[in-house]
């Protein structure tokens, strides 16, 4: 086992062993315990009590986060010839079809999220091997199949993400960068658990929210405490 750093064990010392922390003091105790030299993501990891082995406790989403997620989201708008100039106007990244299917099947995957419209998924379905894998299938229910072409492109650009229970009942996204400040990550992360509560289904018995926690890319988790979402 590597031996902790300075800077590892400074951050460690922040925080108190066993706390539950409220989202306000997480918000900034995030900021103060990452020691990376880039500009990490904020993550936050809710645990559902949900069994996402059946179909009616599935719990997919889409959030539009105050503040944006703090990254360049790279877009690619799969669309016909007379929707192009509107999704290039949105600040789509690239923009076409027959030609960026073509590369998609020779491997090419330097992009984030596809925006397409439901008269071409059939092309795209053929994809489905190489974009399922890497999270990049359009999808309805995200907001990435549309005919607002326009629309859907400049929502993902202004901070608009979609997210998915895991198996093990875990939902796991990123809601900022650290250079955020407390007030912008706590209203991203407020955003995104009063979304996962307002999806939370009827067949789900028992607590919904059983735990959450914050962190960056390469700090630690800190607990919080769930009835402190709401508070102002």
């Amino acid at each position: 086992m590597s031996k902790l750093t300075k800077n590892q064990k400074l951050a460690l010392s922040k925080i108190e062993p066993g706390k539950v922390y409220t989202l306000k003091e997480a918000s900034a105790l995030v900021k103060e315990i990452t020691t990376s030299k880039f500009d990490a993501s904020v993550d936050i990891d809710v645990r559902l009590g949900v069994d996402p082995r059946k179909a009616n406790q599935m719990v997919r989403g889409v959030v539009s986060l105050p503040h944006g997620t703090g990254k360049q989201i790279r877009v690619l708008a799969l669309c016909s010839p007379d929707k192009e100039a509107e999704a290039k106007e949105a600040g789509a990244d690239y923009v076409g079809l027959d030609e960026y299917i073509d590369k998609i099947k020779g491997g090419w995957t330097d992009i984030d999220v596809i925006i397409t419209m439901p008269s071409i998924m059939g092309k795209i379905g053929a994809l489905g091997r190489v974009l399922g894998p890497r999270g990049l299938m359009p999808n309805p229910k995200s907001g990435t199949v549309t005919n607002e072409v326009g629309n859907a492109v400049r929502d993902v650009k202004q901070g608009k993400i979609d997210f998915k229970v895991d198996k093990t009942g875990i939902v796991h996204t990123s809601i900022g960068k650290v250079s955020f400040n407390p007030d912008q990550i706590r209203d991203n992360a407020k955003e995104f658990v009063s979304t996962l509560n307002k999806l939370k289904p009827t067949a789900a018995k028992g607590t919904y929210i059983k735990s959450i926690y914050l962190s960056s890319t390469m700090s630690l988790g800190i607990k919080i405490d769930p009835k402190s979402i709401e508070e102002n």
